[in-house]
Parts: structure tokens; C-alpha cells; sequence
């Protein structure tokens, strides 16, 4: 076989490995779109919108959050630590009342916490842990940054900025979501609390909510206490 022959053999062999490369990149890049949607959900259009509707940008940031964050195994919380944490955000709802800033920044303290415990980085890493939380808490970790937005933002600032209690009211409802899947029970204890928790938490209602604790959530969770009437501006 001539020196020629097998150069021009090389060459096909290089071309054909390059071309089914490309085909397989694309193959992928058609498949990642799709995927991430399902996978992030309103996460996705607001990475997108934030990356002034460049698709690809935006899709890189996601993949790169489920590079670093995507093996993350939370892990679980002992019953006590359960009914601890659903106490004081059950406290932070009745705070609101007299002191709404208070309240939010108890409820942004409360869900870095509660996620450190779940195995989520800590709570000092804010950016990193809201990417971490974005990957497997995709549908309910906006909330979260809003009341850490809220919770850091001086009263001056939200005075000039428009915002008021109704605002901060609903950062926290919104936050309430993700702190909801960060304490529930995990399945293999089969989504059960024991009698007394059960009670608790009941009990927790009735004295949380102002009209006697009828307006429980409509997912069935933790209870609201913010009284749009009642709450004043701190």
C-alpha cells in the first residue's frame, strides 16, 4: 500500500470521526432543551429571561448546576428537628403581625438553616446554595429568593422601591412552598408523623391562623398566619 493511500485513508478516517462527533453534539443539544425545561420548570424561563433570552447561555447555566449539584442526596431530619423547625415558622407567620421585617428575615435565616441540615450547602454560600436548591427544588426555590430579597433590603430602600407589607406577605407565602418540601418526611417513613406531631401541628393552626385556623393551605400544609389587615409596616 503507497504512502499516499493510507494518508488519503487517515484523512477519511479523521473526517468521519469528526462528522459523528458533531452529529452526536447536536443530538445532545436538541435533547438538553427539552430536559431542562421539564427538569427546572419556572427556573428555566427566569434564567433565560435573566440572560436576556439567549437559550444557550442560559442552558449552560443550568447544566453547570446539575454538574456541581446533581448528585446531592439529602439527607433526612429526625422528628424532633421536624417539629422544631415547623415551631418557629409557625412563630416567625404569627411575628408578621406586629413585625413583618422581622418575620421575613427570620424565615430567610430559617430556610438556610433548614437546608444546611438537608445536606444543601450553607447557608453563608447564599448563591451556592439556591443553585443547589434550584436543581432538585426547581418549582419552589424562587420563593426563597424572594424573602432573602426582602430580608435584605434596608427600609429605606423598600420605601423608595414601592415595597410594602403586602410584598413582603407574599415573599413569605411564596418561601412557605419551599420550606414545606424541605421538612416534610421523607418517603421511606412513608410521608407519616407520629400522634403528638399530628396534634402539634394542628394545635399550631388553630392558634397561628386568624380565623381559627379554617384557612389551612390547599395543599393541606403548614398553615397560614398573615393577616393582611392586621400586619403593619416595621
Amino acid at each position: 500500500m503507497s504512502t499516499g493511500l493510507i494518508i488519503a485513508l487517515i484523512v477519511i478516517a479523521a473526517v468521519v470521526v469528526i462528522i459523528a462527533a458533531a452529529l452526536t453534539l447536536r443530538a445532545r443539544g436538541t435533547r438538553r432543551g427539552p430536559n431542562l425545561k421539564r427538569r427546572f420548570g419556572p427556573e428555566y424561563e427566569r434564567v433565560v429571561a435573566r440572560h436576556d433570552g439567549d437559550t444557550e447561555a442560559a442552558e449552560r447555566e443550568l447544566t453547570e448546576r446539575l454538574e456541581r449539584h446533581g448528585d446531592l442526596r439529602e439527607r433526612p431530619l429526625e422528628p424532633a428537628q421536624r417539629e422544631e423547625y415547623q415551631a418557629r415558622w409557625t412563630a416567625a407567620q404569627e411575628r408578621f403581625v406586629d413585625s413583618p421585617r422581622e418575620a421575613v428575615a427570620e424565615a430567610d435565616r430559617l430556610i438556610a438553616e433548614l437546608a444546611g441540615v438537608r445536606g444543601f450547602p450553607d447557608g453563608g454560600q447564599y448563591e451556592e446554595q439556591l443553585a443547589a436548591l434550584s436543581v432538585h427544588h426547581a418549582h419552589h426555590v424562587d420563593g426563597y429568593r424572594r424573602v432573602h430579597r426582602a430580608a435584605h433590603l434596608r427600609a429605606e430602600d423598600a420605601r423608595d422601591g414601592g415595597q410594602g407589607t403586602e410584598d413582603m406577605r407574599e415573599a413569605m407565602v411564596a418561601a412557605r412552598a419551599l420550606f414545606e418540601e424541605l421538612v416534610r418526611p421523607d418517603r421511606h417513613e412513608g410521608g407519616r408523623t407520629d400522634g403528638r406531631h399530628e396534634a402539634a401541628r394542628h394545635d399550631g393552626r388553630d392558634r397561628a391562623a386568624p380565623d381559627g385556623g379554617r384557612k389551612a393551605s390547599a395543599r393541606g400544609g403548614m398553615p397560614w398566619a398573615l393577616d393582611r389587615r392586621q400586619a403593619k409596616e416595621s
